[in-house]
């Protein structure tokens, strides 16, 4: 049995060997960009002395990982971590799907593509660029929420940069601004792939057009849906390091809410120059990243197979 299935594969393997040929320059890419820098783990179990080299470096067992848990901020950056991205998979997918619904209603084409463009622009911004547009909003002395728009509701002038409590808010916004237009475009992809007749059975039936989205389009968009949140769960340890050390400008008054893992430990590795923790760090992201995204197929396989990655 094992020798007739041997060969089998070596048959097929001789049938498509040219198939085969064409995905070698993907896998040698793969190997390269994606698992060739994993040699870098070790440093995590390292005290790194360039003079000794990365080898010759003594080994510090998880000397480099118990800086992350025995600091009294360790609490303070996870939470800010898991808080701020659990905010914005759910408010991203429900803006994300929204708009990309309303798009579809659009029924000229030319009016479709320019919306589609105005929305998609504020992903291809720089993060510096947005940090200076949220600055020149939000300055105390010359931005214009101070100088126009509280002026005119009768508020007095806001120390933006020095509450940290508003900035929770302040991040999601600016987040959400940018990011939405790329996600929604992949829903909208999904929706316009939906046959028209499901639609034109519904308005017959006189289903109005929430109930054509609810009924219809979610269900159908429902495994992009899926996917989607799967893949932002597995990077929900990690953050998107402009947006949280560019726009607040790394300021010190706002760290209580602003600081997450990913700015933390560039602070740190900018302050003691320490590898080995900053290593460590990135390990223990990618391993919760691997485990969340485990758990969370795991629990969508055994609600639904048909919607899980694997």
């Amino acid at each position: 049995m094992r020798r007739s299935t041997f060969a089998y594969r070596i048959q097929n393997i001789k049938r498509h060997w040219l198939l085969l040929v064409m995905i070698l320059p993907g896998i040698i890419y793969l190997f390269i960009n994606n698992y060739l820098p994993m040699f870098g783990i070790i440093i995590a179990f390292k005290n790194v002395n360039f003079a000794k080299g990365i080898w010759g470096s003594d080994w510090v067992g998880f000397d480099n990982f118990a800086y992350l848990f025995q600091t009294q901020d360790a609490w303070v950056i996870t939470r800010n971590t898991l808080l701020y991205n659990g905010a914005f998979i759910v408010l991203g997918t429900i803006l994300s799907i929204a708009v990309a619904v309303l798009l579809n209603e659009v029924r000229k084409r030319f009016v479709s593509r320019l919306y589609q463009s105005i929305i998609l622009l504020p992903y291809l911004i720089s993060m510096v660029i947005v940090a200076y547009l949220v600055l020149a909003l939000l300055n105390e002395e010359n931005g214009f929420v101070n100088h126009y728009v509280l002026p005119w509701l009768g508020i007095d002038s806001v120390s933006w940069y020095a509450d940290a409590g508003k900035w929770p808010y302040i991040l999601s916004v600016v987040y959400l601004w940018k990011n939405v237009g790329y996600t929604c475009i992949v829903y909208l992809a999904s929706i316009v792939g939906i046959s028209q007749e499901y639609y034109e059975s519904a308005t017959l039936d006189g289903a109005s057009k929430w109930r054509q989205v609810w009924s219809i389009t979610l269900p159908l968009i429902k495994p992009t849906m899926v996917i989607l949140v799967l893949l932002s769960v597995g990077r929900i340890f990690n953050s998107d390091f402009g947006l949280f050390y560019q726009v607040p400008l790394n300021s010190g008054a706002l760290q209580t809410t602003t600081d997450v893992i990913d700015t933390y430990v560039y602070r740190g590795l900018m302050t003691f120059g320490d590898f080995g923790m900053s290593s460590a760090a990135g390990l223990y992201q990618s391993i919760v990243g691997f485990v969340l995204v485990l758990t969370t197929n795991a629990f969508v396989r055994r609600k639904d197979k048909d919607l899980a990655l694997f």
